[in-house]
């Protein structure tokens, strides 16, 4: 059964920066037995704040109980994003200590964008999302719960949350460990990029799709008939698949990536890539080493336990994960770092892998006042 949101659907304020001053920032319409939401923001590549969430959330519970509606569609407006991320620099803002509002903010965001994501992978009726372009952090929590998720060749996929002091979360602790060998474990700790096909040849995508096909794709899916869809819905997409039969770009890097992050710490990963001395080796411990020493371990330690729990139990984890995260420096630091100042050069703290002790790591999962229940 799905969680009810006690919000309900409501017209937004006009939101500066974001769609322009007359457009909600999702837009939702339906089009025979086909419910599409799109999301808004275009100038800001559609990244998800706390409006759009409490506008996602009703409709997703509105569609899933109406009985005309057949399969549900969701999608980004503009030429570059589906949805680049969620509102970060908010969230920041807001949980800093001596933010404003005490933090609320910062609670509220993970809550009630986590609720979403958990609802929308308990849609019954055929999910399908068009993840063409930029589809990362909060973007991949509204892609990945669908059952049909369409890359383009403009799809630019990443987990790059480590970066900024963060942990891949929206269910990455659910989703990241079912990928190939230790896929989802080099994708969390580097946040590196998939694009087009690599996208569906990692698992992440279920069809490939060229951008300029989406809106026959969407026509066709409107005229879907009443019974069977899922069937229907897939064999529509089967015809419209273009994926090739060549190896994604990781495929030659899949033995390594299955030996050195398969090791039982982060130190051990970074030691096997050392040893490997590759050329490709080498430039991913460059990168892992720039990130936030403390992600990284409660990263590793996340996936870990992720592996074996449930979305739900996944879900209360990463939210108190991110509380533990709003006790920290690095998030904030993170954020001034690479989206405020822009001077890429964060100060992290405990600055070395060696300075985050298991205590630290622990205090990320222990249970908190508000815990969220799923």
């Amino acid at each position: 059964k799905m969680r009810r949101a006690a919000t309900v659907l409501r017209q937004l304020r006009p939101m500066s920066g974001g769609a322009s001053s007359t457009e909600a920032v999702v837009l939702s319409q339906q089009s025979g037995g086909l419910a599409v939401a799109t999301l808004n923001r275009p100038k800001v590549l559609n990244s998800l704040d706390l409006d759009m969430v409490r506008i996602l959330d009703p409709l997703v519970q509105k569609w899933s109980s109406d009985e005309s509606v057949h399969a549900v569609l969701l999608k980004g407006t503009g030429e570059k994003a589906f949805c680049a991320g969620g509102d970060v620099v908010s969230v920041a803002q807001s949980g800093k200590k001596g933010g404003a509002d005490g933090g609320a903010f910062a609670r509220n965001f993970f809550r009630e964008e986590y609720i979403l994501d958990y609802n929308l992978a308990q849609l019954v009726k055929p999910f399908i999302v068009f993840m063409d372009g930029i589809t990362m952090g909060g973007g991949v929590g509204l892609s990945v719960p669908a059952k049909f998720r369409v890359a383009t060749e403009k799809t630019l996929f990443a987990m790059p949350e480590t970066g900024i002091g963060l942990f891949p979360d929206v269910g990455g602790s659910y989703y990241l460990p079912k990928l190939e060998g230790e896929l989802g474990m080099y994708l969390a700790l580097t946040g590196a990029r998939l694009k087009g096909e690599d996208v569906v040849k990692a698992g992440i995508a279920t069809h490939f799709v060229p951008s300029s096909e989406l809106d026959v794709l969407e026509s066709e899916l409107t005229q879907l008939p009443k019974s069977d869809q899922h069937r229907a819905v897939a064999e529509l997409l089967d015809q419209f698949d273009r994926r090739t039969a060549a190896d994604a770009t990781f495929t030659p890097h899949m033995a390594e990536i299955n030996h050195s992050f398969a090791a039982t710490s982060v130190e051990g990963i970074l030691e096997r890539l050392e040893a490997s001395g590759t050329e490709w080796a080498t430039k991913q411990r460059g990168t892992i080493l720039k990130m936030s020493p403390t992600s990284l371990k409660v990263t590793h330690e996340q996936l870990r336990r992720g592996a074996t729990m449930t979305l739900a139990e996944c879900f209360q984890m990463e939210y108190r994960i991110t509380q533990g995260c709003m006790r920290q420096t690095d998030f904030f630091e993170g954020i001034r770092a690479l989206l405020i100042d822009k001077d890429q050069s964060p100060k992290w703290s405990p600055a070395t892998l060696a300075d985050v002790s298991p205590e630290l790591v622990e205090s990320h999962f222990a249970p908190v006042d508000n815990d969220l229940h799923l």
